[in-house]
Order: structure tokens, then C-alpha cells, then sequence
């Protein structure tokens, strides 16, 4: 009871806790604020802090609230536009059809509520990357506890093979682990509580470990600083619960349509009940007459073929590589404006291949040509010492099996076995420092292999080997190299220094820093990791189509611009924005660096970057695209319009979370999906303009009898209507939905995010042209049918009169002037403006077939005795049927001309400025500085630092430091605003 009472004097548990320490302060200090100590919690205090805190899970916001979201599917406007009609054919004596109206409304329903359930289930992969076991000491004693029981306070045991389980701050040993799901970066980096970063971002602390990396090596003891949502696992999955889809233009708009559609059915048909009054007709049958009209007005197969358009869109991406997990995501593609991509396996073949050695000798290609020099084999021997990968499995990172090949082709193979049995000491890649050191045997001598940035190796390095000689490394000698550097990284090549040092007897050092120092330079080595061949063609064709390219990865900006350069990102101009960089601009300067217009290289980004960067694009009134595969593009992905995932280095949470999944992992594809996506809107259109130009012969029969004040009888029935909705329309619209691109499809730009599906060209085409023209050969027909037979205006047509079989007659031919004028509209519809020569005439199958069902249905509507007193038709002689062969030429052959027309009036315009040849930009500032130590300057090295590594002046190192600045304080200023270009 004393132990109750003693709780209810501190605040509320959650509440109670002080803020979270800061991971990176003393360690003694860290212990006291999370209290705790070397030997760990005791089992009373976990538990209570498992209370507290809650379980080390990722929570998932708010209930699953599936009744309410799929009842919300039967309340789209198409939908309730669809139960009308469906109420409407019961009323009409239709059951059947009804009942299939329904069907298709409930298929409808529960198919969009299965692609939106997808979004939940982002978070939950998420925890996928939680283990479930994990290794603790608790009260002096090791032992194995549930991984969801880890609380702050915990020492965590982290082992090769771990899937690390909370945050936590090392104490001590060292581990390798794989933060790519977290950071994007594809190196296992090294974590030592050795180091310390006080400063900087939080994920690059040396000393700090994070839920849901791996280790890939090693072994370390670690505090608990942070479980469950607090961790920076948590925190994204935070802002991906947060990051909520929002309607797509394609869903906008078609809630948009059934609105129209909605506002034109109900009042034609209640135009109607008083024009047909004081026609003189009775209630009953006015009120009949107006049913009839909002059946005609009613689209009910247009859900139905724009769902069905889409879902064959989606089956065409997955055989092109591009999975779409939203049918209206398809459409969307099409309206692309902006693609942020990656680089590595993307743009690139994730495929490294040494291509040029050079030392102080000079330059060398890497095909193994020239093995008999001793400074190439020195260093190809050295690169190839200072590796952990297996090159007999092909293991390990990319950039190491490269060299190990290239240490192969120059004669000094280096097997895995051997290489590490000799092996004295290692000190892990370490992306702050950009160094790897290995301390091997070699011989009786033991020597230091180091490899890495070359501007750092440089800065580590005193002497240089000269024809197998050290001498001292020079101020010219380092001007020399930075040159080199310089002009490997412009043909887009990766650049490595390679240096050693041999160490005097006795064991080596057990300090990284005491290692890396007086280092002789032996040379460089230059890789190419390879754009992939079809991206060029792509980056071509997207610009082509208007669309912008910016790169945003975790690389370095120097490198990633090389690569987009060689695909042919950067024609409207190009430049390089750090992240430091980025997180110093403000929204309105980032927002006018992205209205330049040029395509821009976001370089070592963050989760919160790629958000702000989405948004930023969305805020200007852009459809962005943006491709991603680690945990950390989750919100991003989400964010954007089209999240597009890597299907083969993706992470599950990067697949969960957006809208296409690359199968092949390749830009050309998203380009393929664009296309794709254009093709499929452009079908969308044109079947609503096939849909909606037969409305207009179906309506105007009801008008004329209505002004007529019945002396003119009804050209059509209800049924008859439906019959043509439902029968001979539905076919030959789902097959315009197959149609194959039209010419010139991406030499367009993209249309603007918020044009809508039906546009008033499309309204005059269905309505003003081919729905008149189909109208008066209907009526005409039907006029010429009845006067032949010899009926006269107010003669009676009704049942047991003399001239009812000929109004039977009259009205089917009526009727199947609309199914006749129905085929010559499919086939001018499958055109915007292109001649249907020039895709054609018989190209399309699925048009071919559909036609001939509507044919064999009318066929057996006329033909058919047991079907005529439910249609009101009747059977039609040899001449009768003559009369409407010529209708479906008239109706081709009128748009036909009218669309030559318009392709000779577009080909006098000038050309569009989106796709207009762009003048190339400007010249860059002349400085003189060579573009390696300005980009070093924005990454932040000092003046000092430039000095000492690279050999630059003192005025030159100032000079470039302020140059630096002034590229940074420039991004973001309109076009001659006087900034300085990025240097490339």
C-alpha cells in the first residue's frame, strides 16, 4: 500500500520521465541522467520502466476503421449516379439490368477499398526490421530478453549477425554496421566507443548505434538511449503515419464528371415534366418521357471502363518492370512533371570496374597491360590488401571486389584466406573520416594499407612513392594530384587513394589515429560504376515530354553530378546543393532555386530533406515523382505523388509505402510508366468523348417528340436506351481503353495538375460535332423510314393501328442508326489529332471484336422475335438496312477532315516553350579555382585544411572558402541575381 501511495505522489508516469538525455554527452554523465550503470538495470526498475515507457514497438495511429472506409466507396458520385440508373431500370421493367448496375457497383467498391488498405501497411514493415530477441545485462547478469522489453537505461550486447534493437550509445568494443535502410548509404559503416562526434547530425555519430541497422561485424556493449517511437526508426515511422495520401487528379476529377453527369440527368429530366405538359401530353407519360431522359444521361458503363482502363494499365507496367499498387496511380504517372531520382542502381549499374590506375609515373589503363610495371603492381597489391570482401563469392561491397579484380588482372591476386590470416589489424571505412587501414604481414615486415577519399589520404600523407622510392610529398606534388583527381571525377569516374607505411617491429597500432599518419602516396585508382545504357534514351525522352530531373541522394554531390552529366541531366543547366547547403535554405529560397529551371543534384539528403523537397515541388503546382529504397524514404515516398521503390535493393518499408515498385530498378522504366500513363488518360478521354457523343442522339428523339406535342411519335424507347448503355456501348469503350499510343505522345508537355478529365474541346467534339452529326442521321433515317411508309405528322402509331408495325420499323431503324453512327464515332474517337492511318485501321483488335459483339446484339434485337415486344423493335428489310450502312463513314470521314484541320492549323503555331531546344546556360563565374576544393569548402573544410592536404596557397584556400559561401548564399536567387553558378 506504501509503495501505491508513493507512486501517486509523482506526476502521471509518461509525464514524469525528464527529456530524453542527450546520447552524445559523457558517459558518465548519461548514466547518471538515464540512471543506470555498467552492470545494467535491476529486473524491478525494468519492469517499471517497461510501464512507463511502453514496449520497444512502433505504434500505429488510430484503429482499424474498415466498416466506415469501405461504406465510403458506396457514396462516390459515380457511384450513387450508378444506383440511380440501377433504380431506374427496375422502375423500367428491367430487373436484370439492374441487378448487373448493382454488381458493378459493388465490384467497384471493394476493389478501391483494397487498393487503399495498402497504406496501413507501411508501418507495420516497419517493424519487420525489429528483431525479436535481444541479449541485455541486467543486474551484473547476461541474459536474453523479448526485444519489445528493451528499455531506456538497458546494456545491449551487439553481435555480428544482430539486428540492432533500440538506439544506443557504445561503451565499449566496436561493431560495422549496415545503416542503409536509415541513411540510404550503401557502406557498412564502423561505430566505435572509442570516438565521438559532439556535433553534426545525429545518424553520423561514431559512437551511437541505431534500431533496425545490422551489424555486420564486430562486437560492442551499449546503453539504451532511446526505444519503440522515440528511436530514429520511430521517428520516421512517425512521419510516414503522419505523410497522408491525398487524392489523386484522377479521382478529383472523376468526382468532378459524375457531378456534371449528375447536374445534366437530373435536369434535362426535370426540364422536360413541364415542356412535355404543355405539349400537351398526361403526367404519366411526361413523367415516363423524363425517366427516360435521365436514363439517356446516365453513363452507366463509364465507372465501370474507366476502373477496368485503369486495371489494364497496371497489367501493361507489370510486364514493362512497373508494379502499380493504385489503379488511379496510373493516371497520375501520366501528368508527371518533376522525377527526383537516385543515383546508385538507378541512373547507374551498381557494377564497379577499376578503368585507369595512375601514380606519379603517370597514367595507366587498368586492363592489366602494363603488369610489368612495379608502381602499378605496388598498388594494385595495396588496394587489394586493404579489402574485407571475398572475391571467390563475390561478397562484400562493390568498390572492393573492383579492386580485388584489378589486383587480379595486374598479376597480384589477393584470395580471401590468405589476405586475412596475415592480417594484424583493422580499422573499418569510416564515412566521417573516409579512410580504411589495414595492418598486414608482409613478409617479415608488417605495413599499414590505407585507402580512401583521396583529399583525405592526401592530407594523411607525407611522402610519395617515385619509381618504388619514397620521397617527401610536395606542394607541387599535391597541386598535381588534386588536378588528377579533378579530371578523373569529370569523366565521372570514382577516385581512390591508395598510400602505405611500414611499420617498425613489435604489435601495431591499436589507434586509428596513430596509424593514419605519414603516409606515402602511392597513387590513385579510378573505377567507373556504369549508367545504365537505356537511361540516356530515357533522361532524352523525359525532357523531350517536359518533365525535370533532379537527383537527390546520399552521395557525394561531386560524383552524382559526374553521372547525371554522362545521362544528360543538366540541360537546362545543373547544380550541386549539399545538405548542409539545403538545410541553411529557407522555403522561399529553396522554392526559387526550383523555379530556375535547372535540374539540380541534392547531395547527401535526409529523410526530412526528401519531405521538404516533395513538398516544395508539389507547392509550385508539380506532379513529382520520387524514387527511393531505404527506411528512410518512407515519408518521402508517401508524400509524393508517385512513390516509386526499388524492387530488388528496395527495403519491404520503401515497397510498402510507395505507389510503383521497379522491378528492374531502372530509371528507363519510370520513363516507360510516364508513357504508359499518358497512353492510358489519353484512352480514358477517349471513350468518355465515344460515351458521351451518342448521349446527344439519344436525347434530341425525346426533345422533338416533346415539341413536337406527340405529333410526332417517340423515336425511341427506354429500353431501347439501356439496350445501347448497357449492350452495344460498353465493348467497343473498354477496347478504346486498349488503344495504343498516338503519335508524338512524349514530344508533349506535361499537362497541368489541375486541368480536368472532360475539357471543354472534348464536350464540343462529343456533343457539338459528333453528336450532332450522329443525331441528324438518326432522325434522318427515322424521318425517311416513316414518310416512305407513308405516314403523315399526327398520324396515330399506337398498338392495332395500320402504321404501328411501320413506327416499329421506324424506331429500329432509329435505334440502329445510333449503334451504326456508334462504330464510325469508335473509330474517330481512337485520334486526338493524329490521322487514324497513321495508327492503323485494323491495329486495334480489341476495338474489331467489340464492334462485332454490338453488331451480333443489335442483329438478335432485330432479328429475334422473342425480343421485340421488350425492345419495341421489329425486323427491317434489304432497304431499310441500306439506309444506315453509309452512317458510320459519315461520322468517321466528318472528323477525319476535322481533325486535318486541326493538325495543319498546329503545324503553322510556333512551337510551345516546354519543348522548345533550350539555350544553354550561362557561363560559369571564371575564379579560377579548380571545382574539387571549392565543393570540399562547401562540405565544410577549412582554409587551413585545404592548405595542408592539397598543397592550395593560403590567399587561394581564403579565396575558395569564400567562394564556397557565395555558391551557397546563392541558391535560391531568381536568374541574374548575381550568384555565382556551381561550379561543375
Amino acid at each position: 500500500m506504501s509503495g501505491e501511495r508513493a507512486g501517486t505522489l509523482r506526476p502521471p508516469p509518461v509525464e514524469a520521465e525528464p527529456a530524453e538525455p542527450d546520447p552524445r554527452e559523457p558517459v558518465n554523465l548519461l548514466f547518471r541522467d538515464l540512471r543506470t550503470s555498467p552492470d545494467g538495470l535491476a529486473e524491478r526498475e525494468a519492469s517499471r520502466r517497461l510501464t512507463v515507457h511502453g514496449p520497444n514497438a512502433l505504434a500505429r495511429r488510430g484503429g482499424r476503421r474498415w466498416p466506415g472506409e469501405l461504406a465510403q466507396q458506396f457514396t462516390h458520385p459515380l457511384a450513387v449516379l450508378l444506383a440511380l440508373a440501377a433504380v431506374l431500370a427496375l422502375v423500367s421493367g428491367a430487373p436484370a439490368l439492374a441487378v448487373a448496375i448493382a454488381a458493378v457497383i459493388v465490384l467497384n467498391a471493394l476493389l478501391a477499398f483494397a487498393q487503399e488498405r495498402q497504406a496501413e501497411q507501411a508501418v507495420e514493415a516497419l517493424a519487420d526490421f525489429l528483431p525479436d530477441r535481444a541479449t541485455v545485462v541486467r543486474g551484473g547478469t547476461r541474459k536474453e530478453v523479448p526485444a519489445t522489453e528493451l528499455v531506456p537505461g538497458d546494456i545491449l550486447l551487439v553481435e555480428e549477425g544482430d539486428r540492432v534493437s533500440a538506439d544506443a550509445r557504445l561503451l565499449s568494443g566496436g561493431v560495422e554496421v549496415d545503416l542503409s535502410a536509415l541513411t540510404g548509404e550503401s557502406v557498412p559503416v564502423f561505430r566505435s566507443a572509442e570516438t565521438a562526434d559532439l556535433t553534426g547530425p545525429l545518424l553520423d555519430a561514431r559512437d551511437l548505434v541505431f534500431s533496425g541497422s545490422a551489424c555486420t561485424g564486430g562486437q560492442a556493449l551499449a546503453v539504451v538511449t532511446a526505444t519503440g517511437m522515440h528511436t530514429e526508426l520511430g521517428r520516421i515511422a512517425a512521419l510516414s503515419q503522419r505523410t497522408r495520401r491525398e487524392e489523386s487528379p484522377l479521382e478529383h476529377q472523376v468526382k468532378r464528371v459524375a457531378r456534371l453527369i449528375a447536374v445534366i440527368a437530373v435536369g434535362v429530366g426535370l426540364a422536360f415534366l413541364p415542356m412535355g405538359l404543355a405539349a400537351g401530353l398526361s403526367l404519366t407519360a411526361a413523367v415516363t418521357f423524363a425517366v427516360g431522359l435521365l436514363v439517356a444521361n446516365v453513363p452507366e458503363g463509364l465507372l465501370p471502363t474507366i476502373t477496368l482502363a485503369l486495371a489494364s494499365g497496371v497489367r501493361d507496367l507489370a510486364r514493362r518492370g512497373a508494379v502499380v499498387k493504385r489503379l488511379s496511380a496510373v493516371e497520375t504517372l501520366g501528368s508527371t512533371t518533376v522525377v527526383c531520382t537516385d543515383k546508385t542502381g538507378t541512373l547507374t549499374e551498381n557494377r564497379m570496374r577499376v578503368t585507369t590506375v595512375w601514380t606519379p609515373a603517370g597514367e595507366a589503363p587498368a586492363d592489366g597491360a602494363a603488369a610489368g610495371d612495379a608502381g602499378l603492381r605496388d598498388l594494385a597489391e595495396a588496394a587489394a590488401a586493404c579489402t574485407t570482401a571475398d572475391p571467390d563469392t563475390a561478397h562484400g561491397d562493390p568498390t572492393e571486389l573492383a579492386l580485388l579484380d584489378l589486383a587480379d588482372r595486374f598479376g597480384v591476386p589477393c584470395p580471401a584466406g590468405p589476405r586475412d590470416s596475415s592480417r594484424m589489424a583493422l580499422f573499418r571505412f569510416d564515412p566521417r573520416l573516409k579512410l580504411m587501414t589495414t595492418a598486414d604481414r608482409h613478409g617479415e615486415h608488417v605495413v599499414l594499407h590505407t585507402k580512401g577519399a583521396p583529399e583525405e589520404v592526401l592530407a594523411h600523407a607525407a611522402t610519395v612513392s617515385d619509381r618504388g622510392a619514397p620521397r617527401p610529398l610536395t606542394a607541387a606534388d599535391r597541386t598535381a594530384t588534386v588536378h588528377e583527381i579533378g579530371r578523373l571525377a569529370a569523366h565521372g569516374l570514382r577516385v581512390l587513394a591508395v598510400a602505405v607505411r611500414p611499420l617498425r617491429p613489435g604489435p601495431p597500432p591499436r589507434r586509428r589515429e596513430d596509424a593514419e599518419h605519414d603516409l606515402c602516396l602511392l597513387g590513385l585508382v579510378a573505377m567507373a560504376d556504369p549508367p545504365r545504357p537505356e537511361v540516356a534514351d530515357a533522361i532524352t525522352r523525359a525532357h523531350r515530354a517536359g518533365i525535370t530531373v533532379h537527383v537527390v541522394t546520399g552521395d557525394n554531390g561531386l560524383t552524382a553530378a559526374a553521372v547525371a552529366e554522362q545521362v544528360g541531366i543538366g540541360h537546362r543547366g545543373m547544380r550541386i546543393v549539399t545538405g548542409a547547403e539545403l538545410d541553411s535554405l529557407g522555403d522561399d529560397r529553396l522554392d526559387a532555386l526550383l523555379a530556375r529551371g535547372e535540374e539540380v543534384v541534392f547531395a547527401r539528403t535526409s529523410p526530412e530533406a526528401k519531405l521538404r523537397i516533395a513538398d516544395a515541388l508539389r507547392a509550385e503546382g508539380n506532379t513529382v515523382a520520387m524514387t527511393g529504397d531505404g527506411v528512410n524514404d518512407a515519408p518521402a515516398l508517401r508524400r509524393a505523388d508517385i512513390g516509386v521503390a526499388m524492387g530488388r535493393s528496395g527495403t519491404e518499408v520503401a515497397r510498402e509505402s510507395a505507389t510503383m515498385v521497379l522491378t528492374d530498378d531502372n530509371f528507363a522504366t519510370i520513363v516507360a510508366a510516364v508513357e504508359e500513363g499518358r497512353r492510358t488518360y489519353d484512352n480514358i478521354r477517349k471513350f468518355i468523348v465515344y460515351i458521351f457523343a451518342h448521349a446527344v442522339p439519344e436525347v434530341v428523339p425525346f426533345l422533338v417528340f416533346a415539341l413536337a406535342g406527340g405529333a410526332v411519335p417517340l423515336p425511341l424507347t427506354v429500353m431501347q436506351i439501356l439496350a445501347v448503355d448497357l449492350g452495344t456501348d460498353t465493348l467497343p469503350a473498354l477496347a478504346l481503353g486498349r488503344e495504343r499510343a498516338e503519335p508524338g505522345l512524349m514530344d508533349r508537355p506535361p499537362r497541368p495538375r489541375g486541368e480536368k478529365v472532360i475539357r471543354p474541346a472534348m464536350l464540343a467534339r462529343a456533343w457539338g460535332f459528333l453528336g450532332l452529326i450522329s443525331a441528324a442521321l438518326v432522325m434522318g433515317g427515322y424521318f425517311l423510314t416513316l414518310t416512305a411508309g407513308g405516314w403523315h405528322p399526327g398520324d396515330p402509331t399506337g398498338p392495332g393501328s395500320p402504321l404501328h408495325h411501320l413506327y416499329q420499323q421506324a424506331t429500329t431503324v432509329a435505334w440502329l442508326g445510333i449503334v451504326a453512327c456508334q462504330v464510325g464515332t469508335a473509330f474517330a474517337a481512337r485520334t486526338e489529332r493524329a490521322s487514324l492511318r497513321s495508327i492503323g485501321v485494323f491495329s486495334n483488335r480489341q476495338l474489331l471484336g467489340g464492334i462485332a459483339f454490338s453488331l451480333a446484339f443489335a442483329a438478335a434485337l432485330v432479328y429475334v422475335p422473342a425480343l421485340h415486344g421488350l425492345f419495341g423493335t421489329a425486323a427491317l428489310g434489304p432497304a431499310q438496312l441500306a439506309v444506315l450502312l453509309p452512317f458510320p463513314l459519315v461520322v468517321w470521314g466528318a472528323d477525319e477532315l476535322r481533325r486535318a484541320v486541326v493538325r495543319r492549323g498546329a503545324a503553322t503555331a510556333t512551337v510551345p516553350a516546354a519543348v522548345r531546344p533550350l539555350q544553354p546556360p550561362a557561363a560559369d563565374e571564371e575564379t579560377g579555382h579548380h571545382p574539387l576544393p571549392v565543393l570540399l569548402a562547401r562540405h565544410g573544410w577549412s582554409a587551413h585544411r585545404l592548405i595542408h592536404a592539397l598543397g592550395v596557397g593560403e590567399h587561394a584556400a581564403a579565396d575558395i572558402v569564400a567562394h564556397a559561401r557565395h555558391i551557397a548564399a546563392g541558391h535560391g536567387r531568381p536568374p541574374g541575381g548575381g550568384s555565382s553558378p556551381t561550379p561543375r
